[in-house]
């Protein structure tokens, strides 16, 4: 397979998070004037054997976005051993207009704003530029395994034994204590929100399971999606983060799914929060906006029907009737018990005025988009324009991944194998 590394990254003006709308406020951004975390994401790279091409997706404030896809030119060309393309504000231009010539109207569902259409405009150029594979990593994190694309490729575009194509597969991540658990504490304000626990539940039973296991958990940062998969499904960009828990739920939605592999994994590490009151607060928009998309799912004739059951014990509790009273009663709680009691306060009012009418007003939104998608992906497979333009970097990273197989490494699959993979799988009911 060819796969392309997708790595999104965060600039502003200044060093603290500013609040901005629902789905243009990040959990952390880099300074210009500071470094931040992608520099030691991109050393621990040079390590990954069989590594092709990385495109670094640039998010900034409009009112920096040229100095900041700069900044992270100038960085970029620090690693000359990497084949590293950058595409900031004057690349998102070209493809843009491009865009434009084919008929493709779209208004920020795709482009440098939001987690989801940030990670749509990702799976755009996988699949203009020529990629049949996309895994995304985040800028917080560290790659420590010299066989992480390797394992990125195991299984991925193979059937099981029954039958079923695994189009898509995450793996996990390890904290600074080198632990996979949730580090969330059951504490007595989180009595109506205990995530943490759910969420250890369902790992600890997946990571002593098979190699690979339908899953119902997705990191973001640890990602790899078959070009079946992204052609077919977007990512939704009217949710305010946990985007990609809600991609497993697109594809369930439509058919397919994501699998758990248990032997992918990398340090996540992320800078910490400077205000949990208001990621708190984009929870609140993040859920709410679930349970109601899920609902309204539930009315489409053609869609795969989702149900809180058949996600237990993570993220099923979080999907059912009473979420409102939940969140507004922990948001409160925690006010009390825990640090940022004014953004814990500004939270729990949201739960019942401005995120409650945001979830309704835009809770089908997604499935409008969602149609169009695929026409969008024919229309720019393999873009002669866009890969002249945008692809110089990707050649040479395309022409340095056909020299390493041809070296020996064989992307994690046996050239010999059949489309079948013999792997020992669980969960295939």
């Amino acid at each position: 397979m060819n796969p392309v590394l997708l790595i999104p990254t965060y600039v502003s003006a200044r060093s603290r998070m500013q609040a901005r709308g629902v789905t243009t406020t990040y959990d952390h951004m880099t300074a210009l004037s500071a470094p931040g975390e992608l520099p030691r994401c991109l050393e621990s790279l040079r390590k990954v054997r069989g590594l092709g091409e990385i495109i670094i997706l640039v998010v900034a404030e409009p009112a920096v976005e040229n100095q900041a896809a700069e900044k992270i030119r100038k960085l970029a060309a620090e690693y000359d051993d990497l084949s590293i393309s950058v595409i900031g504000a004057p690349e998102m231009g070209v493809i843009n207009q491009r865009m434009a010539q084919l008929g493709i109207n779209v208004n920020k569902e795709i482009g440098l704003q939001g987690y989801g259409a940030v990670r749509n405009l990702g799976l755009l150029l996988a699949n203009a530029l020529g990629f049949d594979a996309a895994v995304f990593v985040d800028d917080d994190e560290i790659v420590d395994d010299e066989d992480f694309l390797e394992r990125a490729m195991y299984g991925l575009g193979k059937l099981t034994r029954r039958g079923v194509p695994i189009l898509a597969k995450t793996g996990y991540y390890l904290n600074e204590q080198e632990s996979f658990l949730s580090q969330s504490q059951d504490r007595w304000y989180n009595h109506f929100w205990e995530q943490g626990k759910t969420f250890n539940q369902w790992i600890m039973k997946a990571m002593k399971g098979p190699r690979l296991s339908r899953s119902n958990h997705v990191c973001g940062g640890c990602l790899a999606l078959h070009k079946e998969a992204f052609k077919r499904v977007a990512f939704d960009p009217w949710i305010a983060r946990g985007e990609d828990l809600d991609y497993m739920l697109n594809l369930r939605m439509y058919g397919s799914d994501i699998w758990f592999d248990n032997k992918w994994v990398l340090h996540h590490l992320p800078p910490a929060t400077k205000s949990e009151g208001m990621r708190f607060r984009q929870d609140i928009f993040r859920w709410l906006y679930e349970f109601r998309k899920v609902e309204y799912a539930r009315t489409q004739i053609d869609l795969m029907q989702i149900k809180p059951q058949s996600l237990e014990p993570y993220p099923g509790p979080f999907l059912e009737p009473g979420l409102q009273k939940r969140v507004k009663r922990t948001a409160l709680l925690r006010s009390i018990g825990r640090s940022d009691g004014k953004g814990y306060r500004k939270a729990a009012h949201s739960a019942s005025t401005d995120a409650a009418k945001y979830a309704e007003d835009n809770c089908a939104k997604y499935f409008k988009f969602q149609y169009t998608w695929p026409t969008i992906m024919a229309r720019l497979e393999d873009d002669a324009i866009l890969k002249s333009v945008l692809g110089q970097s990707a050649n040479q990273g395309q022409a340095r991944f056909e020299e390493q197989v041809a070296k020996g490494w064989s992307g994690g699959v046996d050239p010999g194998m059949t489309s079948e993979i013999r792997l020992n799988i669980g969960s295939e009911e």
